[in-house]
């Protein structure tokens, strides 16, 4: 399992799944005793106070890890331009999980087409501000093309692999293929369906390959993703 992490969109612990986790402590806590990451989609929607960033950190092992989605603020909102003062304030939020933070995600709207004269001064930007690893998970089919991975790549950008996709070349990592982000939403239906165990061992293959590799499941509404989450683990820890 080195370098393969596995967890889900936020920590609740669904009642079908409880058995798998502590029964005492917090959701957090129970769930960092089970899996070693987890991404948090709050922060896409508001803003967190600095004590409530500071807790989670406190409430996971050393190893634990976070990725923080960027506020749709700055990817919905502002479109990636002019939203200095956005990113910076997020940056301040975030460097409250000290050395716990794993990963920034960036999800692009659909309608975001790529516009080199806004994207790459964004990535710099960001950039000089944040050496950790990024994840961008754009949605428009113009920001699937061999120029773009080429640019994403040299600013060590890594482009979110994604299911379902929304183009063929969504479905396959892109930019900086150094750390690899898969993002499972379900399928059929997006944040609904159940991944079948014949699927979760050709994702577990992936990230056998990867240098390093995160698996994050989305299919959070039925609870899913806990299941498919829990399941893929054990598989990986079978081949270990």
């Amino acid at each position: 399992m080195d370098g393969i992490h596995v967890g889900s969109a936020g920590w609740s612990v669904p009642k079908a799944h409880a058995s798998a986790f502590p029964p005492d402590g917090s959701s957090l806590e129970r769930y960092a005793q089970v899996f070693d990451c987890v991404e948090i989609n709050s922060s896409f929607y508001r803003p967190h106070r600095p004590a409530t960033w500071r807790r989670w950190a406190d409430s996971v092992p050393a190893h634990f890890r976070f990725a923080a989605k960027m506020p749709k603020a700055i990817s919905h909102e502002c479109r990636l331009r002019d939203c200095d003062e956005a990113v910076a304030a997020f940056l301040e939020q975030v460097g409250e999980l000290r050395g716990k933070l794993g990963w920034l995600l960036l999800q692009l709207p659909p309608s975001l087409a790529f516009d080199s004269s806004v994207a790459l001064p964004f990535f710099e930007q960001l950039r000089r501000r944040y050496t950790g690893a990024l994840a961008c998970e754009p949605r428009h089919p113009s920001w699937f093309r061999a120029g773009v991975d080429r640019a994403l790549r040299q600013l060590h950008v890594a482009r979110v692999a994604a299911d379902p996709a929304r183009v063929p070349r969504a479905a396959l990592p892109g930019g900086d293929r150094s750390r690899v982000y898969l993002r499972l939403h379900g399928s059929p239906r997006m944040y609904y369906d159940a991944y079948a165990p014949q699927v979760l061992e050709r994702v577990a293959e992936r990230l056998r390959r990867a240098p390093e590799g995160w698996c994050i499941f989305d299919n959070t509404t039925l609870g899913h993703a806990t299941g498919n989450a829990l399941l893929l683990k054990r598989m990986l820890e079978a081949e270990a």
